[in-house]
């Protein structure tokens, strides 16, 4: 008989807040975090706002237990406090038989911020030859003042993997240790694959989810240079609109989702409470082109079949689907389009939102948070609202839940998650039994 696999726990770091049911309120209520960027100087950059995290300390989540992680990145401390929520929600700070040999950590986790910028930039100003060019740089005293300002460990915290690392420290988490970075579809792609590994038993419990924090120079830039980005500088809380023909690019947010992932049995075991079972998982290529969606959605079609089939459920049984929705123009018709071509006549009476037209696009933790408003809507029996939807486009023509909240019964959602490089992923959550 086949594992099944739960949610018993979830936590977050959003634009929007830190706590669970004061972000979802915000959330339903059709609340916006987007505001000027602060986290560095973006007045000469073509987009001059972001989702910004906004007052994080990570002594808030654990205490004295923050010392020994002082020096992560900061992406890194938003999955050890989304990971503390988890952990409390979940009940395993209270489990004592617990095998920390069975917990394991699957992280859909970014690249940490550029820190050693400062510390390159600080050491080529001081090595520059006689005439002050670069051309002319003096190798000797870089190789000296480099030896000096650079952080051999703060170099090392950029790296992806590094926030599983320090998962698996604070929650002596000693089973398997996985990270995938692909993309915007990352943190989906690891709670699937998290799925994968409890049911082929390798673990029991796994702390999955995602993390990341593009909010930098190198970020934008890379972004901007892609023409991916909203430039409604003038009126920013309003510049993520998913699906509206005035669309121009999405808004780059930042944070982390971590959920609980546990076998059924093992959850029934030790009494934690239930919030949802993953029952379906899809991940496939568009092979097409590295940043473009194939025009017929033919990758992200495949995706939701995919994870259908998995969960032994046809379109009729879906509810509400937490569309990828970025805001830009190519991305939301593209997904309209799949949407249709998986539920057929039925798509227009579905709910369809994007919770990013309010914590913008949080890249590898998008899925992950996201993920979690399934849960809570299903719990609730309330569909999240897709904001700034005033001018409706041809090409989706969809129910996008504009604007406000909506009451009704969901009993199983379907969430979608697209990235660079054509990857698509989507997972199918129902009520737990």
């Amino acid at each position: 008989m086949e594992r099944r696999v739960v949610i018993t726990g979830i936590g977050w770091v959003t634009p929007l807040g830190h706590e669970i049911e004061s972000v979802w309120r915000r959330i339903l209520a059709g609340e916006s975090g987007v505001a000027p960027t602060t986290l560095f100087d973006a007045s000469t950059f073509p987009t001059r706002f972001s989702a910004e995290v906004k007052n994080f300390a990570l002594a808030d989540f654990l205490g004295d237990d923050a010392a020994r992680h002082k020096r992560a990145s900061r992406n890194t401390q938003f999955a050890l406090a989304a990971a503390s929520m988890a952990w409390k929600s979940a009940r395993l700070a209270d489990c004592m038989a617990l095998d920390s040999t069975r917990v394991g950590v699957y992280l859909g986790g970014g690249e940490g911020p550029a820190d050693f910028i400062p510390s390159v930039t600080a050491a080529i100003a001081g090595c520059r030859g006689p005439d002050g060019k670069m051309t002319s740089l003096d190798f000797v005293r870089w190789t000296k003042t480099a030896l000096e300002v650079f952080d051999a460990t703060s170099e090392m915290e950029q790296e992806p993997n590094l926030a599983g690392g320090h998962l698996a420290v604070q929650f002596n988490a000693q089973g398997p240790n996985l990270n995938t970075l692909t993309a915007c579809a990352a943190s989906t792609q690891a709670i699937g694959e998290a799925m994968h590994v409890i049911r082929y038993g390798d673990a029991d419990v796994i702390l999955s989810g995602g993390t990341h924090s593009m909010i930098h120079p190198l970020g934008i830039t890379g972004f901007s240079r892609l023409t991916t980005l909203s430039t409604r500088n003038d009126a920013c809380q309003t510049a993520s609109r998913p699906f509206d023909r005035t669309r121009d690019g999405f808004v780059l947010g930042e944070g982390a989702g971590v959920l609980i992932v546990e076998e059924l049995e093992h959850a029934r075991w030790r009494g934690a409470p239930i919030l949802a079972e993953i029952v379906g998982y899809g991940s496939t290529a568009d092979a097409f082109r590295i940043t473009d969606v194939h025009e017929n959605g033919r990758g992200a079609t495949a995706s939701m079949r995919a994870a259908l089939a998995g969960a032994e459920l046809t379109p009729a049984h879906i509810d509400y689907i937490s569309a990828h929705g970025t805001g830009t123009q190519e991305n939301d018709a593209v997904e309209t389009l799949a949407i249709r071509n998986v539920f057929g006549d039925r798509a227009k009476d579905i709910p369809v939102s994007s919770v990013k037209s309010m914590i913008g696009h949080l890249i590898a933790a998008a899925g992950a948070v996201e993920l979690i408003t399934c849960i809570l809507a299903i719990r609730d029996g309330m569909a999240p609202p897709t904001i700034n939807y005033n001018t409706a486009d041809p090409k989706c023509d969809l129910d996008y839940v504009p604007n406000q909240s909506r009451r009704m019964t969901i009993n199983a959602v379907l969430s979608n998650s697209f990235g660079f490089g054509g990857q698509n992923t989507t997972l199918v959550l129902r009520r737990a039994e």
